[in-house]
């Protein structure tokens, strides 16, 4: 059995090559919508989202998330659009919670065609003080860790073939 809704979690992939070219404002409000629709423990909704879009900033999140994993990349691939996940450590579910932000994020972009991936180390960099220096400018306080970036942006060439699945990971009582 199938329908768009379950197609689309089926064929979502990460996308690591981006176009140019930055998203439109109502791709961007849509994918918004969904992480802000996300499950959360108790309804708590503990979760922030910083979009980025200037360029500049973007390259210094990049270089941050680079020097944390100690090699000379753009971790982000060239997206033109980077949604931090930030979520109130204060909460004892704040992973959980920011995690399925991330995944409808990332499942509202697939169903837009637009590309995403989930960029680790959003806990390290926003732990850096020039990281810090952007939550603070825009009133997010202390209280709030890095749980991921979500890349958005169009995808350049091919979508990659999906692994198979492996099948011995559910039991049954």
């Amino acid at each position: 059995m199938t329908n768009d809704a379950l197609n689309n979690l089926y064929e979502r992939r990460s996308v690591r090559a981006y176009k140019p070219e930055q998203i439109s404002k109502d791709e961007l409000d849509a994918v918004l919508k969904a992480g802000l629709c996300a499950p959360s423990a108790m309804n708590r909704q503990p979760t922030v989202m910083l979009v980025v879009q200037d360029k500049e900033t973007i390259a210094l999140l990049s270089k941050l998330n680079a020097q944390v994993m100690g090699r000379d990349i753009d971790p982000f691939y060239a997206a033109p659009t980077v949604i931090v996940v930030l979520a109130d450590r204060t909460v004892p579910t704040h992973i959980e919670d920011g995690s399925l932000v991330l995944g409808n994020l990332m499942n509202a972009a697939n169903a837009l065609g637009l590309g995403s991936c989930w960029i680790n180390r959003a806990r390290e960099v926003f732990e850096m003080p020039e990281a810090r220096e952007i939550l603070c400018k825009k009133g997010i306080g202390d209280e709030y860790i890095g749980i991921g970036h979500c890349i958005l942006g169009y995808p350049a060439g091919q979508a990659q073939q999906a692994p198979p699945t492996r099948e011995d990971r559910v039991y049954s009582i």
